[in-house]
């Protein structure tokens, strides 16, 4: 169903079953596959709005592409040089591909089974995996790298030129600053702020380095070029200015260690481990891992000459 009060280019290639509500524009160079949706209001493939920005763009750069099974919704904007996979939602109010000349003309690439809630800004340049989650009201800009199943809470402000593997949580409030480089299985919970700027303001950033199935908690502040290791635990309100050693707890201001994260125990009664959480937390995450999970020894993997994790 296209409605006769859209506007769609001659230029546009519309798939099959596609669904166009009214005051929706289709501007040339979209590409819509079979089963797409484009709410009222909405604009795919809208041109560059800064002066900083190239006009006379290629053919390949000012294209759209979003894949079968996606709906885009009221009033949201699809910039040029945008692909977005299928099986994607993108509410209301978004800006996607949002225009700027740091992205130095590189795409933006949504993965497939994307969810991108209402009011969301996504820079162009950025390239994330499959199902991409975030809250509402999400800023990413240029040039972030980003593994499978992002998830993003609402507010959260990434700064661009990061690094971020797979099954990362993001709290609501989160910032993340420029050059940030965050591993795989990382919680970090509201109000946590990634810094990069040892001598602030100045032109020299060291983004902090959070490693794999870290959790920082609520509230914690990590300067520049600090490294968070893997399987460690950083307290709430903590400001670590140094290393933080592997499968190690840190808290305080400035933060110290405490002891080997394994020596907490759940507040569940059960007296279990809460560290490594991969021994009892597997809530979203897919079966094949938290088999793996399942397999390994705890507290057994330890290295305690290291005071490192050597788990999965």
């Amino acid at each position: 169903m296209i409605s006769e009060f859209a506007i769609i280019s001659e230029d546009a290639v519309i798939g099959k079953n596609v669904r166009i509500h009214p005051h929706a524009i289709i501007n040339a160079g979209v590409c819509l596959h079979d089963d797409v949706e484009i709410f009222s209001g909405a604009i795919i493939g809208q041109s560059r709005i800064h002066k900083k920005v190239p006009q006379e763009l290629s053919f390949s750069e000012n294209r759209v592409v979003i894949g079968p099974n996606t709906v885009i919704g009221p009033y949201s904007i699809v910039y040029a040089n945008v692909k977005i996979g299928a099986d994607t939602i993108i509410d209301g109010n978004c800006e996607i591909g949002y225009p700027t000349p740091l992205a130095d003309g590189h795409p933006l690439i949504i993965g497939q089974g994307t969810l991108i809630r209402s009011h969301s800004v996504f820079y162009a340049g950025s390239c994330f995996g499959t199902r991409l989650v975030t809250g509402h009201r999400a800023t990413v800009r240029e040039k972030t790298i980003a593994g499978e199943n992002l998830q993003i809470g609402t507010l959260c402000d990434i700064q661009g030129d990061c690094e971020i593997g797979d099954y990362v949580r993001f709290h609501s409030n989160v910032h993340v600053g420029k050059k940030s480089r965050i591993g795989n299985f990382v919680w970090l919970f509201p109000y946590v702020v990634l810094t990069n700027d040892p001598t602030p303001p100045s032109e020299t950033l060291m983004g902090a380095v959070i490693e794999d199935y870290a959790v920082v908690a609520t509230m914690s502040v990590i300067l520049p070029g600090v490294t968070v290791g893997s399987h460690s635990l950083v307290g709430a309100h903590a400001l670590v200015t140094k290393n933080v050693p592997r499968g190690m707890i840190v808290g305080g201001v400035p933060a110290r260690v405490f002891g080997e994260a394994s020596s907490m125990k759940l507040k569940d009664g059960s007296g279990q481990s809460a560290y490594p959480w991969t021994g009892h937390f597997h809530r979203g995450y897919p079966e094949n891992i938290t088999k793996e999970w399942n397999k390994m020894s705890y507290p057994e993997d330890f290295e305690n000459s290291e005071g490192g994790y050597n788990g999965p």
